[in-house]
């Protein structure tokens, strides 16, 4: 598909957006795989991503919104269309004046929210520490852990429409609920959210912080690059007690492997390709449903 970027081109010229051309997105994605995107383009305002979208809409080129990358697998021939990263305005962290409610732009991590939280005495946002996403990406899929989710703390939702008009959405209209929000599968660009905290202890905040970061670090595989759970939790069933109980802790496709410390993800050893990942997620799939008759879903998104 060959698309004509020379009046996106000329329009981030003339605003002074960063786009970059054939940018490899292995070094932006927490699993190092993956080959180029045509263009890269970092946005620092809600302005700036709305004359890009416009642009973008107008030459009829494809485009995918990158968060922290933390649940992606790219194709190994990259992307042929525009990456839009979100940056400036919307790194953000802010407390409003009510004092426990936080602002936060769509591309802030979720550690950045977590440190103002704690630096404030503010409790809530405890389980997000040591999850390696963005905010945006947060809400997109309600992420959770360890007992918690972004919908126990998030309250409203800002985003724009692909045609450059503003929403928000508040309460139910989220539709939080697990690994799934208003937004997914929408096309909708999360912008800016809120998240109600409450006061709390520095003390207890940062020694729950400590503890299940220590939880993590003594069960999950962070040593090597993956894209966190490589499977939702299929009903009645842990994925990770599915693959290990099939005997697949350890089986690989070239550098991809299912890992021998927590089978429910499969990392990338040091050299591994989407095809050898993609090859292994299938033949997980395969196996766990011949032999549990549990058909597993994957977690990670393809990029391609």
């Amino acid at each position: 598909m060959t698309m004509n970027y020379s009046a996106l081109d000329a329009l981030c010229m003339e605003c002074g957006i960063t786009n970059i051309e054939n940018e490899n997105l292995a070094g932006h994605v927490s699993f190092k795989i993956g080959g180029p995107a045509d263009r890269y383009i970092i946005v620092k305002s809600v302005d700036e991503l709305k004359k890009v979208l416009a642009c973008i809409k107008e030459n009829n080129i494809r485009y995918f919104l990158l968060g922290n990358g933390s649940d992606l697998l790219v194709a190994d021939e990259g992307f042929r269309g525009v990456v839009i990263r979100l940056g400036g305005d919307f790194n953000k962290v802010e407390i409003l004046e009510d004092g426990v409610t936080l602002k936060v732009g769509a591309g802030a991590t979720l550690a950045a929210a977590c440190i103002c939280a704690k630096e404030n005495e503010l409790t809530g946002l405890e389980f997000a520490w040591g999850i390696p996403g963005s905010l945006g990406g947060a809400c997109y899929m309600n992420a959770g852990a360890y007992g918690g989710e972004m919908k126990d703390v998030l309250t409203v939702a800002e985003f724009v429409n692909p045609d450059g008009s503003d929403g928000k959405f508040e309460g139910d209209e989220l539709g939080l609920s697990y690994r799934h929000s208003a937004f997914t599968d929408s096309d909708k660009i999360i912008t800016f959210m809120y998240l109600k905290l409450a006061k709390g202890k520095r003390e207890e905040i940062v020694a729950k912080m400590e503890d299940l970061l220590g939880r993590r670090k003594s069960k999950q595989p962070v040593e090597y690059p993956s894209a966190g759970s490589t499977f939702k939790r299929p009903e009645g069933y842990f994925a990770a007690a599915l693959i290990e109980e099939c005997g697949l802790k350890g089986e690989h496709v070239g550098d991809a492997e299912v890992s021998e410390k927590h089978s429910g993800f499969i990392i990338n050893k040091g050299k591994a390709t989407c095809k050898d990942v993609c090859e292994l997620i299938d033949r997980v799939k395969a196996v766990v449903l011949e032999k549990k008759g549990v058909e597993l879903e994957c977690e990670v998104i393809l990029l391609k």
